[in-house]
């Protein structure tokens, strides 16, 4: 299997059928999503890298300097690779759809090659963490875009989450947001709300 630069976890759909490629949190890896995603999507090419940057023995999809704090020219680097990942996989599989789904670090590389490249049709971003003002891109217009998030996270605060969602809806995406009551943990009501989504 060509590895495209990322190792990674593949399963084949069925022809005229999307892909949907999942992105780990930081210290996850290919698998952490994987059978989820075939629940969610039986019949759609699965695909699923590894971030290629440990951090500490974790894996990640781009380096940072600290909580929050982003080293920007490694994410410019990591958006660049992955989009180029994303598009030769996506070609190879004649895919009728791309679709994607990322947790925390995961849905931060998702979000960024989404602003950056556009690339995916669909992106379900579990607890995003985008601290700037990203750029403008006309691209983003119909693009469905899903954030779920946690009222107390500690790690991606609501203001930004809800800054973020803002941004989409300014480039014109359709923008649908679903909150819970906790922290960074997945709950049982963005579970739903995913499969809603993704099915809808």
């Amino acid at each position: 299997m060509v590895d495209h630069g990322y190792v990674h976890k593949l399963k084949a759909g069925k022809p005229g059928q999307p892909i949907f490629f999942v992105f780990h949190g930081t210290g996850g890896d290919e698998n952490q999503f994987f059978t989820f995603a075939s629940e969610l999507l039986p019949d759609a090419t699965i695909v699923s890298p590894r971030g290629d940057v440990s951090e500490y023995g974790a894996a990640r999809f781009f380096k940072r300097t600290g909580e929050g704090v982003y080293d920007m020219a490694d994410l410019a680097r990591a958006t660049e690779k992955m989009a180029a990942f994303v598009k030769a996989v996506a070609a190879e599989h004649q895919a009728s759809q791309v679709i994607g789904l990322g947790y925390s670090n995961g849905a931060n590389i998702l979000a960024n090659v989404l602003i950056e490249d556009g690339v995916f049709d669909k992106a379900a971003l579990m607890h995003p963490l985008i601290p700037f003002r990203p750029k403008d891109n006309a691209g983003l217009k119909g693009r469905r875009v899903l954030i779920t998030a946690g009222e107390r996270d500690p790690i991606c605060p609501a203001p930004l989450t809800q800054a973020l969602a803002d941004y989409f809806q300014g480039q014109g995406a359709a923008i649908e947001t679903e909150w819970h009551s906790g922290g960074h943990d997945i709950r049982q009501n963005e579970i739903a709300a995913i499969a809603r989504f993704l099915n809808g």
